[in-house]
């Protein structure tokens, strides 16, 4: 496939640097631009799906939505990476604490990921049900949050396609039984797609809820109040 892609309308591939941050909210996106890069473009705005690239303390960084869900990143990240020339996606979003030690706002690194989703058999023929994260962004993550004094937790995550679960009371079996400390809906896919691609890929995830304890943040907290992940990532970068 030529660019511009279906989803994605940059026409040159220097219009977006080798490493991108993905949150799952475009505004998220939006927000990291306005307020941490410098000499921004914005070169997508395809369903409103909004990615921007600029420089963070002179290093050229793009930063994109995902959107919700498995399909979602998997298509963004998949074109990312085959066909502009990608080489790092690190995700940074929200997730649900399945662990009564986790709080809200608590960031965590995800060493890997665990999801009953087909995505990764369909897409690649990948049969197991957990992929790791890249090793080598991973140890970037924690000397960036080192350097940041920015405490992280690391562990095991649960990818769900499901979000309005019908039992919420089965994430007790999961973090049980597959050892899962906290719950998202992307990153299993992502992963899959840099497995596939032999690209790099990593997590990180701010508590935006807890199914312990029943603490929630408000959409625009999700949106702008996650700053120490964001911080995280850029250092990466």
């Amino acid at each position: 496939m030529s660019i511009p892609t279906p989803h994605i309308e940059a026409k040159d591939k220097s219009m977006l640097a080798r490493t991108v941050l993905m949150p799952g909210d475009p505004l998220r996106a939006k927000y990291i631009a306005d307020h941490y890069l410098e000499s921004v473009i914005q070169f997508n705005h395809v369903r409103n799906m909004f990615g921007y690239t600029g420089s963070y303390k002179g290093k050229k960084i793009s930063v994109m939505g995902s959107g919700m869900g498995m399909p979602s990143i998997g298509i963004y990240s998949y074109e990312l990476f085959a066909f502009y020339d990608v080489s790092n996606i690190i995700r940074i979003g929200s997730c649900g604490a399945y662990s009564r030690e986790l709080n809200l706002y608590d960031v965590i690194l995800a060493e890997d990921c665990w999801s009953e989703s087909t995505y990764a058999k369909v897409q690649g023929g990948y049969e197991l049900d957990v992929i790791e994260a890249s090793q080598k962004l991973n140890l970037k993550a924690e000397e960036a949050a080192s350097k940041l004094n920015i405490p992280i937790h690391k562990g095991r995550i649960h990818s769900s396609d499901v979000f309005y679960r019908k039992n919420f009371e089965d994430y007790k079996e999961i973090r049980d039984s597959k050892k899962c400390i906290a719950v998202e809906m992307e990153s299993f896919a992502l992963f899959a797609n840099a497995k596939v691609l032999n690209k790099e890929a990593a997590c990180l995830l701010t508590v935006s809820d807890s199914l312990v304890s029943g603490a929630v943040t408000t959409s625009e907290e999700r949106q702008k109040a996650f700053n120490k992940m964001m911080e995280i990532a850029l250092e990466m970068a």
